[in-house]
């Protein structure tokens, strides 16, 4: 994965931020972490969503990050109402199950991401998830940035640290939590999407390889998994470049710079994900006509065993008819040249069939 710039991820002299290992302590069940930040810096203290953003509107810089997991509607409503969140965004946050999409509601922003992790088991099945997916929402304000996360994964605590140890980009505002969060969705696309490549070039070896047995439904348990990063990738592409070209001034200018960094690493995921797709349709169309070429040898080599049984059957079956006059039926070495016979043309069909290889 290549090392571009990234919000978060580099501290004033421009190295790479080693990120620390605390972790917020959860306000309840349902709130990770609720902080306020003025000029890049944590307030001390434990802070809840009242008071937090009137700290922050009494100072008059500074905002409020918020993190939820999961809220159900009576949970969320307490914030909705004291940061004015609009009560449609607020239902797509509780209930998920959205498209990646960048709406404006009066003075704010509500984005949706898929997120997505790669499970690595050992044994997989029909029903197996290669690819795990959850959402990630987004409300963006003047002094107020809310992420609600869905999943068991793609957990914002080390990116919450990170950004924390680079007061600098902190201090640009709510937008380079978005953008901090955006690239790190990213960034797991292009994690996820590396595996996906050494998965599907595994199969690909096996199913060009001679003499292999090819289990088409691995096959298309990957291109089901595909279609499920494909529609986490796609529908990213337009809301990201929104963010880039300056949608909305509640990005800060500083910031766009940096979503364009995280488009193009959107796009390179995306055509990634596309050539997966046309890969994977070879491939089923080289994995069935291998699978047709098969049962076509094994169709050969059956029809010359049965060529060959019905030799001796067909000759047993003719002296079987019990007639008074038949050749040979007196003779006393009849009955050894019919088994001559039937082995020598049993030998002889052998060789023929074993010459064509149908056998």
């Amino acid at each position: 994965m290549p090392n571009l710039p990234s919000l978060g991820l580099r501290n004033r002299n421009g190295r790479a931020a080693q990120p620390v290992a605390r972790k917020p302590a959860p306000v309840s069940a349902y709130v990770v972490d609720c902080a306020v930040y003025v000029d890049g810096h944590r307030l001390e203290g434990t802070w809840n969503h009242a008071d937090a953003i009137e700290e922050v509107r009494r100072r008059g810089t500074g905002f409020v990050w918020i993190g939820l997991h999961e809220p159900t509607e009576e949970q969320i409503n307490g914030i909705a109402e004291t940061f004015g969140l609009h009560e449609l965004a607020v239902e797509d946050a509780v209930h998920a199950h959205q498209r990646p999409k960048l709406e404006r509601y009066d003075n704010t922003l509500f984005m949706v991401l898929k997120t997505v992790r790669y499970a690595d088991t050992e044994t997989r099945t029909a029903t197996s998830e290669i690819v795990d997916t959850g959402e990630l929402m987004v409300f963006l304000g003047r002094d107020f940035v809310i992420t609600v996360r869905h999943g068991k994964h793609a957990e914002l605590g080390d990116l919450r640290c990170r950004l924390e140890d680079d007061p600098e980009q902190l201090a640009l505002g709510p937008s380079a939590v978005l953008h901090g969060v955006a690239d790190t969705v990213v960034d797991n696309y292009l994690d996820v999407t590396e595996a996906i490549q050494d998965d599907i070039d595994e199969i690909e070896a096996e199913v060009f390889e001679p003499r292999t047995k090819i289990d088409a439904e691995q096959i298309y348990l990957m291109k089901r998994e595909v279609m499920e990063l494909r529609r986490a990738v796609q529908p990213l592409a337009k809301p990201m470049q929104r963010l880039a070209e300056g949608y909305t001034p509640m990005i800060a200018e500083d910031v766009r710079s940096y979503f364009r960094n995280v488009e193009d690493h959107l796009a390179r995921v995306s055509e990634m994900v596309g050539s997966f797709d046309e890969l994977l349709t070879t491939l089923v169309d080289a994995t069935l006509a291998k699978i047709t070429l098969q049962q076509n040898t094994d169709m050969r080599k059956i029809s010359a065993w049965v060529a060959i049984i019905s030799t001796p059957t067909m000759i047993a079956g003719i002296y079987g008819m019990n007639f008074d006059f038949m050749p040979e039926t007196g003779w006393r070495f009849g009955y050894p040249m019919v088994m001559v016979v039937m082995l020598v043309a049993c030998i002889v069909l052998f060789k023929i069939f074993r010459k064509n290889k149908w056998l």
